[in-house]
């Protein structure tokens, strides 16, 4: 009986395709119901020596039953594999689909090649912290309280003493505190203040520098800024230093150059700030102003930035907006 059942079930079996016929073959065989549990179950009826002799061959026959079920399942499966490998399958010879690379933003752009002059010139990059303290954004830099200057520089105040910086500039009082000159260095960094036009924008970016030695005249000053200009703007530019105020050095100056706008009408655009640092200065870090002279500046990276790739609209580098920034 159970040579029959195995002749059967493999008939059966090599009419089936899926795993759902596979289920049904072995339902009908080693099921609750199927014929050899039933076998299985006829056993007590038998004599014992009888029920050990028929047991024996029932669980060999169920044995390789389970066999030939579980090689059939292995076997759709696989024909499965290979029918699904056989749809995906990758035509190499088409062409391939276009890839977009990123790009350094603008403002990363013009920082670092700002930088990378300036270094060239001797000047170590030092970072200073965003939230800054009125001292050292304020009072420090010859700023009292009741000083207007404050009121142009719009600030973020946040609670007790702290302020978001308005500028690098307290990197030199913070350096100064702990270094004796000689120094040379610049600053760059994220600065704040509540403006928001074509030409501002509440965040923006400045790199301030500051050298600090024996002898260190307005000549240094003019001569460090022109020949940044020159290698920042190209060597044709033309520069002048127009007298302004800034209360951290004395005397200061506005550093312009001259510009050709849409019309074709050339112009003096305003470029950076700079001066001699004011002795005031110098006596909040301890140092004595006739021993030491330093010069300061400080240039706004966003302005750069619009005069060198012709941008219009300082919110333009902010507005995320791809089409602008895959220009660079």
């Amino acid at each position: 009986m159970s040579d029959n059942h195995l002749t059967r079930i493999k008939d059966d079996l090599k009419n089936v395709s899926s795993e759902n016929e596979l289920m049904n073959v072995k339902s009908k065989y080693l099921g609750k119901k199927g014929e050899i549990t039933l076998l299985t179950n006829s056993l007590k009826d038998l004599f014992i020596e009888d029920r050990k002799k028929q047991g024996a061959k029932i669980n060999n026959t169920k044995k390789k039953m389970e066999l030939l079920l579980e090689n059939k399942l292995d076997k759709i499966r696989s024909e499965l594999i290979d029918a699904k490998l056989s749809e995906e399958k990758i035509d190499v010879t088409l062409p391939p689909r276009g890839s977009s690379f990123g790009s350094m933003h603008p403002i990363s752009q013009v920082l670092g090649e700002v930088v990378a002059i300036f270094t060239d010139f001797g000047f170590e990059v030092t970072e200073g912290p965003e939230i800054e303290t009125d001292y050292y954004n304020f009072e420090s830099l010859n700023i009292p309280k009741d000083h207007p200057a404050r009121d142009m520089q719009d600030t973020f105040y946040l609670e007790g003493d702290k302020l978001l910086r308005t500028h690098t500039s307290p990197m030199q009082v913070r350096i100064m505190e702990k270094n004796k000159p000689p120094i040379k260095i610049i600053s760059p960094g994220k600065v704040y203040r509540c403006d928001s036009d074509v030409t501002h924008t509440p965040m923006f970016h400045q790199v301030e520098g500051l050298f600090v030695d024996e002898i260190v005249t307005f000549g240094n000053l003019k001569g460090i800024l022109i020949e940044f200009c020159s290698r920042f703007f190209g060597k044709d530019i033309k520069i002048r230093f127009r007298p302004s105020y800034f209360p951290f050095t004395e005397p200061s100056a506005e550093l312009d150059i001259e510009w050709t706008d849409k019309s074709g009408d050339k112009t003096w655009m305003e470029v950076l700030g700079c001066g001699m640092v004011n002795p005031k200065v110098f006596e909040f870090v301890g140092y004595q102003h006739n021993q030491f002279s330093g010069l300061a500046f400080g240039i706004g990276i966003e302005r750069l930035a619009m005069i060198k790739f012709g941008i219009t609209d300082i919110r333009y580098f902010y507005q995320n907006d791809l089409k602008f920034l895959s220009q660079f």
